[in-house]
């Protein structure tokens, strides 16, 4: 009986009805992002009536593109930031604290080439741990030639003179997102994906009084009455600002990230690789991940943008010429499962020359002439920093009645402790929904069946992403839920039409709507693959 219950809850129709019942909201986000989410939550955590609408889906785009990594941001700390990193490893504690079953301490080598490598890393890597406080995951320390071989196994040992050793973050950024989501409603929130925002409401004086927003799924209107109204929609606040006084600035100058994804052969033990200093200035990871290993990231500024960013070739190369320069094995074109771009929303700076890897990170919160209020910038590993400080902007504004923000106690849905014995179990990101999924498929003997005999995940985690995750497509479940996409492109493209028949059966769509996910998906599914040829 809890879990229909639980179930009910997170229906469409349920979370659609509000939207013509509750009079008035005291807060409305724009985006669901890690951002709005978080602004969400804040809200919610103070008792306030909150609303959000995104327009796809939960962690659609930057947000489920990232690195995988919940740190202070080593090259922040290298530039000087110290604010920022200190504030980030503050934000990465509570993370581990409030979502242990999604987040987890990452061991990384720093391989030294360098005669004066050790010395160097080692007491650079000792800064970055002090500023975490009380909050601290491990002091750093530098370990031999021989060690570094040994935990890394594929490292290039030709001129390598041992490594240093520190600990770091490491998450399911989307699975992250679906739990806020989850969090969130349970805690009396209403969030929409698939809804789209088209305007803003305006009042007699012309400050904002609300939205305009647009179901997706029926294409039925709705005027959305509102005290505050946020805009946290990440690359796309621009065209939030330009609803509320055309010809606006731009707020934003975005920045690319590509990932490519590996065989975990590439980096068999359960250490990630940092290299400090690469060609374009940034550092490079490989960081294990879901038993796969991804290699990232790149920094390359983008005039034009979409919900479905493409890797440029010159991005590729470069991570996989870096990567070869390190790994004995080198990784070719042919060895990756799947490619990702994300677009980091940047707080574009007054010197247009400026390079966006020395835009700062942090973010910033913007209050119009009609009282819109924007936040930018910012990162994944700060999200809940970022809407504390959003619903505080509102507050003081007087647009809300003052209340204590709740987010740095708050655990997330799914919270448990969970060991690196438990991972194992790729089902270990459900964390404390795990018993009532494998009831399901106890109960259901045929869901326990694979999607595809090559990978891991089962048909009721289809199911469970329909009823308790607010899955509403095929892209939902392989790119967000399950991670299929982000994994093993091709698998995910094999697997489309079993999830688009059981997302069916679930939700009551017919043989037409499935022909039509399967093949929305696998022109989706494109862009993750790299072609060879």
């Amino acid at each position: 009986m809890r879990n229909e219950i639980k179930a009910a809850a997170f229906s469409r129709p349920a979370l659609m009805a509000p939207l013509t019942s509750q009079p008035i909201w005291d807060l409305v986000v724009i985006g669901g992002g890690a951002t709005g989410l978080g602004v969400a939550l804040d809200g919610l955590s103070r008792g306030y009536k909150t609303l959000l609408l995104e327009q796809t889906d939960f962690a659609k785009g930057t947000s489920s593109r990232a690195t995988k990594l919940v740190h202070g941001g080593v090259r922040y700390l290298a530039q000087g930031d110290i604010s920022l990193v200190r504030e980030a490893l503050y934000e990465r504690g509570l993370l581990l604290k409030n979502a242990p079953h999604l987040v987890k301490n990452q061991s990384f080598i720093i391989p030294n080439y360098e005669w004066w490598g050790g010395a160097y890393y080692t007491f650079g890597m000792k800064v970055y741990d002090l500023l975490s406080g009380k909050l601290s995951l491990g002091a750093a320390e530098h370990i031999s030639k021989q060690e570094t071989i040994r935990r890394l196994g594929n490292i290039r040992t030709e001129g390598l003179h041992g490594g240093v050793v520190y600990q770091d973050g490491q998450f399911d950024d989307a699975r992250l997102a679906i739990s806020l989501a989850q969090t969130a409603v349970e805690m009396g929130g209403t969030l929409l994906n698939h809804c789209a925002v088209r305007g803003i409401l305006k009042d007699a004086q012309g400050q904002v009084a609300g939205v305009q927003a647009v179901d997706r799924e029926t294409g039925k209107a709705y005027e959305i009455n509102a005290k505050v109204v946020v805009n946290a929609t990440g690359i796309f606040v621009d065209e939030i600002l330009q609803l509320d006084k055309p010809g606006t600035r731009k707020l934003v100058r975005p920045s690319q990230g590509v990932h490519i994804v590996l065989d975990k052969s590439f980096l068999p033990g359960n250490d990630a690789i940092m290299i400090p200093k690469t060609d374009d200035g940034r550092v490079l990871f490989a960081v294990p991940w879901h038993e796969r290993v991804i290699l990232g990231t790149t920094d390359t500024p983008l005039k034009e943008y979409s919900e479905e960013p493409k890797a440029l070739e010159e991005e590729i190369d470069f991570i996989l010429r870096t990567a070869g320069r390190y790994l004995a094995r080198a990784p070719r074109r042919s060895d990756a499962l799947s490619v990702f771009a994300g677009l980091r929303p940047l707080a574009a700076p007054q010197n247009g020359s400026a390079k966006t890897r020395e835009i700062s990170r942090s973010h910033k919160i913007l209050v119009s002439e009609a009282g819109l209020i924007t936040i930018t910038g910012g990162k994944w590993t700060t999200y809940r920093r970022m809407g504390q400080d959003a619903v505080d902007k509102a507050i003081s504004l007087k647009k809300l009645p003052k209340a204590k923000s709740k987010t740095a106690d708050l655990p997330i849905h799914g919270a448990l402790l969970t060991t690196d014995e438990d991972r194992r179990n790729h089902l270990y990101v459900y964390g404390s929904d795990q018993p009532a999924l494998l009831e399901l498929i106890k109960q259901q003997p045929a869901l326990g069946a694979k999607l595809d005999e090559t990978l891991e995940f089962v048909q009721a985690e289809v199911v469970w992403a329909a009823r308790y995750e607010m899955a509403r497509t095929v892209e939902d479940v392989l790119a967000r839920r399950v991670r299929v996409l982000f994994l093993d492109a091709e698998a995910a493209i094999r697997m489309a039409p079993a999830v688009a028949a059981l997302l069916a059966r679930e939700l009551g769509h017919d043989h037409a709507w499935q022909q039509a996910q399967v093949a929305d998906f696998t022109q989706v599914a494109q862009n993750y693959l790299l072609q060879t040829g």
